[in-house]
């Protein structure tokens, strides 16, 4: 290698036993691959010698050239041979000690689980991770009815306009596909249910199911499961980028609360447009069961409504609807909870994105599960 002094450069020569290698030029980060490559090079034929390396022509040693001279220094030891730094400037000898003196680590080797036992080590972090989403999500529960007890007392702001601006996106634009799916559905539930009552002459309790069913279960399902992928999913998104760029760290900075300005405005828009989305899917739905009556039963649209109004009551419109704010409130927590946990990469923000997607969908089943059963429990 040619001696530029603005290069690194090493050349060997044999002393006896022992194996000089002359380092000439500079030994700074920015010489990184020709330093790799010239230590391998002269270092290539030292098979049974030790190897002593001569520092007296170089001229200027970071940390880098530094680690790569140790570094060639302890393979050497490793294969039970000596070697040495001779020749160095007190500045370099000071570097190189103090390099040479930090312990090598190890790689650490992921450790495998044995085949027969992935199944329950799947299902232990599953259970860890299920604990710890339970407890990160009844601290934000807390953080938002801290949020929203302070505006109430007038302690933060309630920010009105946020509130209509996420209403809007949240619920009003959700009306459309929220009714095709209710009528597609309530069609469905209908024709089917004619197709089997139909066997014992009874297909006029069509309207006395299709009315219950949907003011009662399905259109608040319906509802639910499609804010939860509609807009629980933009609302991990949306934190979830924030995150990204930093911008909630940039509100706390400001002085202004994250989950006053950004979570209270979804969180009410969630709790109080759920149940308007839920009466208008039921209503979506009955016209649905209506058509299909009409047209595949040959109930009549007088006869249809004549039994629906002995049918329904205020009972059955009001379980959907004290069920409702119990849902949206699930979907918010969920979809907050998960774009708050985003790290800084796209990965992260996509799954993230999908588990709020899941878990929403999978707790709003539950937890109607469980209005069902404590419903039928009180007779309601």
């Amino acid at each position: 290698m040619a001696a530029n002094p603005s290069q690194a450069s090493a050349h060997a020569r044999v002393e006896g036993e022992t194996l000089v290698v002359a380092l000439e030029g500079d030994w700074r980060a920015d010489n990184a691959r020709r330093l790799a490559a010239g230590v391998d090079a002269a270092l290539r034929e030292r098979s049974g010698r030790g190897a002593r390396f001569d520092l007296s022509a170089v001229r200027e040693l970071d940390t880098v050239g530094a680690w790569l001279l140790v570094k060639a220094a302890r393979d050497i030891e490793a294969e039970g041979r000596p070697a040495e730094f001779a020749g160095a400037s007190e500045p370099h000898a000071r570097l190189i000690a103090q390099i040479g003196a930090t312990p090598p680590r190890a790689a650490a080797n992921p450790r495998r689980t044995p085949f027969y036992l992935a199944p329950f080590e799947a299902f232990g972090r599953t259970i860890v991770s299920t604990w710890t989403d339970l407890v990160d999500s009844q601290a934000m529960q807390g953080r938002i009815l801290s949020a929203f007890g302070s505006a109430l007392m007038m302690r933060g702001r309630l920010r009105p306009p946020a509130f209509v601006n996420q209403f809007d996106l949240i619920v009003l634009r959700a009306v459309p596909i929220v009714v095709l799916i209710s009528v597609v559905v309530g069609a469905i539930i209908t024709q089917q249910s004619i197709l089997q009552l139909r066997n014992f002459g009874a297909q006029i309790y069509v309207v006395d199911l299709g009315a219950i069913l949907m003011f009662r279960e399905v259109g608040l399902l319906l509802a639910a499961i499609m804010i939860a992928g509609r807009s629980g999913s933009a609302i991990t998104a949306e934190l979830g980028s924030m995150r990204m760029r930093e911008e909630i760290d940039a509100l706390n900075v400001m002085g202004i609360d994250p989950y006053q300005a950004l979570v209270l405005p979804r969180m009410l828009a969630l709790v109080f447009g759920l149940p308007l989305l839920t009466f208008i899917g039921s209503l979506a739905g009955l016209i649905g069961t209506a058509i299909v009556a009409r047209y595949y039963g040959d109930i009549p649209f007088d006869v249809f409504l004549d039994r629906l109004q002995n049918t329904l009551n205020l009972q059955t419109l009001m379980v959907g609807m004290v069920k409702a704010p119990v849902m949206g409130f699930v979907i918010g927590l969920i979809a907050v909870n998960e774009g708050f946990k985003v790290e800084g990469s796209a990965e992260s923000l996509g799954a993230h994105t999908t588990a709020s997607v899941v878990k929403a969908i999978f707790m709003v089943i539950v937890a109607d599960g469980l209005f069902a059963v404590f419903f039928a429990a009180i007779g309601f």
